[in-house]
């Protein structure tokens, strides 16, 4: 905090030797600019060359803390390892002005700094992963963490679900004073973890549809051809001359605005890819609605010729399926003229019945009395006097 009265000048260049300080102490250089990577100070753990998956919603702009093995002490079950890193000036100011100012009770920093643990595994990418019995302190402060999903598997800990958590509501957004993140965990024999910190931006649905559009969408062509070597393949047993496929999304039954799939998938039904990233954004799964192979959004593609379909004037408003022919053109499916006459008649059937039930609901309770009166009394026989 600057003296009132005291010189800014004077101020800021005791900010920047504390700074040139901390990366001597850390066995780094001076500060760089934004982008660069920022210093790491006195850590207790060494380096894991682990790569863990990117995160779509997540967009990252530089690393805090480089993916790093939390080492055991000893033969001890519960362990602790202690982590310290500094923020630039300029990810300081990234983060104090970008935030979420709408009306909520909750302060949601756009630029965060995000907390990920992952196994100890350098043969594949790593998906996010709670070591065992997880206690996290963020400069002395008792760090929030995903609840544990309950089992009914006798010994075994309920595991947390996996997902990044972000420290930024804890973290000291200054650039002259350094963040300390304390880990508890259980160790587990034969299972190393690694822990990295990020500085990363929040990015919502609506902004990874308009990277996707930008991206691009894949040409009809690759579709025609698509759909020609699917129906003309002579290796099928059973010939086949079209197939039957629906505009409307798999996810929300509704008409596709954007018809997607990816380019992992060899399937021609596509599904729409605005509500598959608000489905994502809520709860990452990632997952083809079509035929469950995992959907990266890195491979997703608008489709072209799907496109055009849902444009043409030749598909009615009411009508989502169309049939696929084998030199790759499309039609409407068309209505079946039987069908129609049938149900007409049968509608003209049932407007009868009613009018026949009307009619008889119609007759007074005085006629129907009359009518019953008749056909009980019983006949007069007239006597002839024969003598």
């Amino acid at each position: 905090m600057m003296v009132p009265g005291a010189n800014p000048m004077q101020y800021l260049q005791q900010a920047a030797a504390y700074q040139q300080q901390a990366a001597a102490l850390a066995g780094r250089g001076p500060y760089g600019q934004h982008g660069q990577q920022p210093q790491q100070v006195a850590n207790q753990a060494r380096l894991a060359n682990v790569t863990l998956k990117s995160l779509p919603f997540y967009e990252h702009h530089g690393a805090l803390l480089q993916p790093s093995s939390l080492l055991a002490k000893g033969t001890g079950r519960f362990q602790e390892a202690q982590f310290t890193f500094v923020l630039t000036v300029q990810q300081a100011n990234d983060i104090a002005s970008n935030r979420d100012i709408r009306a909520t009770t909750k302060v949601n920093y756009l630029h965060q700094v995000q907390l990920r643990f992952c196994p100890l595994d350098t043969t594949k990418e790593q998906g996010d992963e709670f070591p065992p019995s997880i206690c996290v302190q963020v400069n002395g402060k008792m760090c929030p963490l995903p609840n544990p999903i309950p089992t009914n598997k006798p010994n075994v800990e309920p595991k947390r679900p996996p997902k990044p958590i972000d420290l930024t509501p804890l973290c000291k957004l200054s650039p002259t004073l350094p963040n300390t993140v304390n880990v508890k965990w259980a160790a587990d024999q034969g299972k190393g973890w690694v822990i990295a910190i990020y500085l990363v931006e929040k990015l919502t649905s609506e902004q990874l549809l308009e990277r996707l559009v930008q991206k691009g969408t894949r040409q009809s062509e690759f579709t025609r051809e698509l759909i020609k070597k699917k129906l003309n393949d002579e290796g099928d047993e059973i010939a086949t001359t079209n197939l039957k496929v629906t505009v409307a999304c798999p996810l929300g039954k509704m008409r596709m605005s954007n018809p997607c799939r990816p380019t992992t998938c060899d399937h021609l039904q596509c599904f729409d890819a605005s509500l598959f990233l608000q489905m994502n954004e809520r709860k990452p799964t990632w997952q083809c609605p079509v035929c469950d192979s995992p959907a990266l959004y890195q491979n997703l593609m608008v489709d072209g010729y799907f496109q055009e379909v849902i444009k043409a004037k030749e598909l009615p408003e009411e009508e989502n399926e169309i049939i696929l022919n084998q030199d790759g053109s499309w039609h409407p499916v068309p209505k079946d003229d039987s069908e129609e006459v049938k149900k007409k008649e049968e509608k003209k059937d049932e407007n009868s019945a009613m009018v026949d039930l009307s009619d008889d609901e119609g007759v007074s309770s005085g006629a129907v009395a009359g009518a019953s009166a008749v056909a009980s009394a019983p006949t007069e026989i007239e006597c002839i006097d024969i003598e």
